[in-house]
């Protein structure tokens, strides 16, 4: 059996995840969205983070309760696991019906990101584009959710959005092409989540508001953490100043449940 972890539990839990540094896992440990699941209320020996669509194992892949988290996720998952055992414990478990692929992550060091060269890439918006903040109008705007779901998927309501997230859109006569906002929080910043249109690729959109988005955070004394994809995200992050860290590998898992 498993049970849901309270604030005072997510504390004692980050030992058993810090070899994933990862921020999604800090925005649900520190209590700001998305839930944590463990094998004993009192003893925990094995625990899992769910925060949309990414989930996260920690702890001793052999617990009771490995087999019930294993299948205790949301119809679509990127899963993510530190071991080689617990990889087996993944494919054992999902057999046929997972699909493994590369992520990347990035070394977390706000002294990577220089705001110069950030205010000089914000400062590239082609002709006839607009670059706003994400508000009340944007953030209910059609358009912009068909770009990504996740955009402020992980918060209770737009209000709640607009009140502890951020995000910044470039328009295009009054149709939003790009976006990048905080797809997650947690105490020191963000996670980003960033989306450009098909039809307008290839135009240095999402570097612009990727830029802003930084910066933004940047004033605030807040960190916006960058994980990659694919390779073309490794690319622009590494042109915004992040720094690659090294691949690591997930697992794409539709849930029949």
């Amino acid at each position: 059996m498993i049970y849901k972890a309270d604030s005072s539990l997510k504390n004692k839990l980050y030992p058993m995840f810090d070899g994933l540094e990862d921020t999604v896992i800090y925005s649900c440990l520190q209590g700001h969205m998305g839930e944590a699941w463990v094998d004993d209320l009192d003893n925990p020996t094995v625990a899992q983070i769910t925060v949309g669509i990414f989930v996260f194992f920690a702890g001793d892949p052999k617990a009771d309760g490995v087999d019930e988290m294993l299948h205790n996720l949301p119809d679509f998952t990127f899963t993510t696991v530190e071991t080689e055992e617990w990889k087996k414990r993944i494919e054992e478990a999902h057999e046929g019906n997972f699909e493994k692929i590369t992520r990347y992550n990035f070394e977390k060091d706000p002294e990577h990101l220089d705001r110069e060269h950030l205010q000089n890439l914000k400062t590239q918006l082609p002709d006839g584009y607009e670059l706003k903040k994400v508000d009340t109008k944007i953030a209910n705007d059609p358009g912009f959710h068909e770009l990504s779901e996740d955009f402020i998927s992980n918060f209770a309501s737009i209000e709640d959005f607009l009140n502890r997230g951020v995000g910044y859109a470039i328009l295009k006569d009054d149709q939003v092409v790009c976006a990048a906002t905080s797809f997650s929080v947690y105490d020191d910043g963000i996670e980003i989540e960033i989306a450009t249109h098909p039809d307008f690729r290839q135009k240095g959109l999402a570097t612009v508001t990727a830029s802003a988005l930084i910066l933004d955070c940047l004033g605030k004394g807040k960190y916006a953490s960058w994980d990659a994809a694919n390779k073309e995200s490794v690319k622009l992050a590494q042109k915004l100043g992040y720094v690659l860290k090294g691949p690591y590998d997930t697992y794409v898992i539709e849930n029949e449940e």
